[in-house]
């Protein structure tokens, strides 16, 4: 990303940095990448699949609040934040059919994303061709943080109003009371709906973060028979070995041929 200049798109006063690379033409399919929680978009994997799609699809890629190169502080984003970010850059930096590519917290906002657009009708989700999701931590606050906790570590997040979660990938996550209080209002669980396009998720199974059953779950969730878990062997959380990227970008291909027949 060295040589590469953000641009910046405003998020209800917030400056959001995007970066865009061109594909094959305007009327070619894009990818629109949503990273994971305190991810950002020169992540191995977001910097792998740009070099990937360079020439072949418009790709569009950016920070979240408080993330990487835009403004804001990381301790004031929630679930509805971010969504808002995501769906403001769909909207203002891409054009055309987008598969929308999410990692880990980006593949529920990607969720997120296609539920609310659903919602409104009118067409409003017709821009999204596919999903591709990887480990998607789907219900993220509810089910993989607050119901996981330990009596301890919630009451310090009612005391203090947050905890700072250790992280085998770096400094450790502050979760905010606010993060858990505001994520309520985005959950899925026990509100089944039609995707209506192709949702294809990789799944690595040695993933302790967002367990391969938790994934599983959403088969009965998301319903019309649109969804594929494709589960690999030996794969961690992240997903960012040369293999699992090489299959990433495949599996972009595919639905992407797919998509243009």
């Amino acid at each position: 990303m060295a040589n590469e200049t953000a641009q910046f798109i405003d998020c209800n006063g917030r400056r959001i940095a995007i970066l865009r690379g061109e594909g094959r033409g305007s009327d070619s399919t894009g990818l629109l990448w949503l990273p994971g929680y305190k991810s950002d978009m020169a992540s191995t994997k977001a910097t792998a699949l740009a070099d990937f799609a360079r020439g072949r699809f418009q790709m569009t890629r950016f920070d979240y609040s408080g993330h990487g190169q835009s403004d804001g502080r990381f301790e004031d984003g929630t679930i509805g934040t971010w969504l808002d970010e995501a769906e403001d850059v769909f909207a203002q930096a891409t054009s055309g059919r987008q598969i929308v590519i999410g990692s880990s917290m980006g593949g529920y906002l990607a969720l997120l994303l296609l539920r609310r657009m659903l919602a409104r009708g009118g067409g409003a989700a017709d821009r999204i061709a596919a999903l591709v999701l990887i480990a998607p931590a789907w219900d993220m606050t509810e089910a993989l943080m607050w119901n996981a906790f330990s009596a301890a570590q919630r009451a310090e997040i009612e005391a203090n109003g947050f905890w700072l979660r250790p992280s085998q990938y770096g400094e450790p996550y502050m979760i905010t009371r606010a993060l858990i209080a505001e994520g309520r209002q985005h959950l899925m669980a026990g509100q089944p709906f039609d995707p209506g396009r192709p949702v294809h998720i990789l799944q690595g199974l040695d993933d302790p973060d967002v367990p391969a059953a938790h994934t599983r779950g959403l088969l009965d969730l998301l319903t019309g028979g649109w969804v594929r878990i494709e589960e690999i062997a030996h794969g961690d959380h992240r997903l960012s070995r040369p293999q699992d990227i090489a299959r990433l970008c495949e599996v972009i291909d595919d639905l992407a041929d797919r998509i243009a027949r």
